[in-house]
């Protein structure tokens, strides 16, 4: 909720009641229902959504909580089995005071807040949540690629990832500093690499989606058909070169660039109401300490280049990835059976298996 301050109580009022009396009009369920539908269509015929649709499944396996599109979006089983009551029954299980954090930015006091919130929310009935699937999962015992067809792409999309720790371990700013090196901005490697050197794509990058769990890491390569397991074979390379016994481990420079741009920008990064409310959601979600950003800048200046490539080491899997490309079967398969970076499976856009 956002409001203006002299508008809090009556504000107040409405967000209470919508927490603790919500209303599901039959119509606006079917509308929503209906946008998804539209939306997953849409992805099964985009390359990005075809991958981002079938990557989770592959890295965490069935049954897991993770194991959904990375869009959000389900799928039409799901939506086909969801019913009003259905929806009702999960508000009643998951809208639990003990399984809610009231976070508040803005011109107001805890003593002013609080006799407002107790007013309206003390009869909030208490209770248990269940507990979602967030089990540790292994790496894949060996590279896999999996292929789907998309003919007449010009492009092709290269997901190529594993996973990695969540966000809440120890070592998450060497983490993010290795992913930073490694393709998490515009002087990544990857980028500079396909796009800047090679001229083979507009854009790639590696990037670590945040979760409480094992988060996924993957690299994101758009790349023009022709140039598929080129492409591929470089950013294997790069992923293998950065690890001790590569080519190409971290340098002062790299590691310096990363302290910068983790830095530098802070001064203008809580300057309105959302960006401090962004990064206290972001505390509560993943348990961060409570002086997480008071000690951000020192912990961040404080990073060794020795213990960024430890970490490259540990956390990187060149030889354990899984790899989703969606292109033009017909014009890819071969040069990317030649590569020789594992078996090669085929998959429709469901993420279902296809006979090779």
């Amino acid at each position: 909720m956002s409001t203006l301050k002299e508008n809090l109580d009556a504000s107040l009022d409405l967000f209470a009641d919508v927490v603790l009396n919500p209303s599901f009009p039959e119509e606006e369920f079917d509308r929503r229902r209906r946008q998804q539908f539209a939306a997953i269509a849409r992805e099964k015929v985009q390359p990005i959504g075809m991958a981002m649709r079938v990557f989770p499944r592959l890295l965490y396996g069935e049954g897991h909580a993770y194991s959904q599109p990375l869009s959000g979006s389900g799928t039409e089983a799901t939506l086909n089995a969801l019913s009003l009551d259905g929806l009702r029954a999960f508000h009643d299980t998951w809208f639990r005071p003990g399984n809610a954090t009231l976070i508040v930015v803005g011109d107001v006091t805890l003593a002013e807040l609080e006799p407002a919130l107790e007013a309206r929310f003390a009869d909030w009935a208490p209770g248990g949540v269940p507990r979602k699937n967030l089990g540790a999962v292994d790496h894949q015992a060996e590279t896999v690629v999996y292929l789907i067809d998309r003919p007449d792409s010009e492009q092709s999309i290269i997901f190529a990832g594993h996973i990695v720790p969540p966000k809440g371990d120890a070592r998450d700013l060497q983490i993010a500093a290795i992913n930073n090196i490694l393709g998490g901005g515009f002087t990544g490697r990857v980028n500079m690499n396909l796009r800047e050197d090679k001229g083979w794509s507009y854009g790639a990058q590696s990037l670590i989606i945040d979760t409480a769990g094992q988060r996924p890491f993957l690299v994101l390569a758009p790349v023009q058909t022709d140039r598929t397991a080129e492409s591929m074979a470089e950013i294997d390379r790069e992923v293998g070169s950065i690890r001790t016994g590569g080519d190409q481990p971290p340098t002062a420079d790299e590691l310096a660039r990363v302290k910068d741009q983790r830095t530098l920008t802070l001064p203008g990064r809580w300057e309105t109401n959302g960006a401090v409310m962004a990064d206290l959601v972001q505390m509560v979600r993943f348990g961060l300490p409570d002086d997480h950003w008071e000690t951000y800048v020192e912990a961040v200046r404080g990073l060794s280049l020795a213990e960024i490539r430890a970490e490259a080491d540990r956390v990187l899997q060149p030889d354990r990835m899984i790899w989703v490309v969606v292109g033009d079967r017909a014009r890819i398969e071969e040069s990317i059976r030649e590569l020789d970076l594992g078996g090669i499976r085929f998959l429709d856009a469901d993420g279902n298996p296809v006979e090779g």
